[in-house]
């Protein structure tokens, strides 16, 4: 049975990540720990503000998304704060 990824691999694997914006397939031995750690340190790093950038599209796209099945629409619900109600009552 192969070994499984240390500690540090998996640590180091997300600090890579979270660098350069990308995510990684959870390695289950240590020899693809250590591919993922060598393909993450080819790519280029992302700067803090690009980070920062990308996380407020991707935060706008989930808040605002027509996809958003979730959402509230302002046609579904009177009044507001705590006296808010459902307009139709199932």
């Amino acid at each position: 049975m192969p070994a499984k990824p240390t500690g540090r691999q998996l640590n180091y694997l997300r600090a890579l990540a979270n660098r350069t914006g990308q995510t990684f397939t959870y390695p289950h031995t240590r020899r693809q720990a250590s591919r993922e750690i060598q393909r993450l340190k080819r790519t280029q790093s992302n700067t803090r503000i690009e980070n920062s950038v990308i996380d407020r599209e991707i935060a706008d796209a989930i808040a605002c998304g027509e996809a958003d099945a979730a959402r509230v629409r302002r046609d579904e619900v009177t009044g507001h704060g705590s006296t808010a109600t459902w307009k139709e009552r199932s």
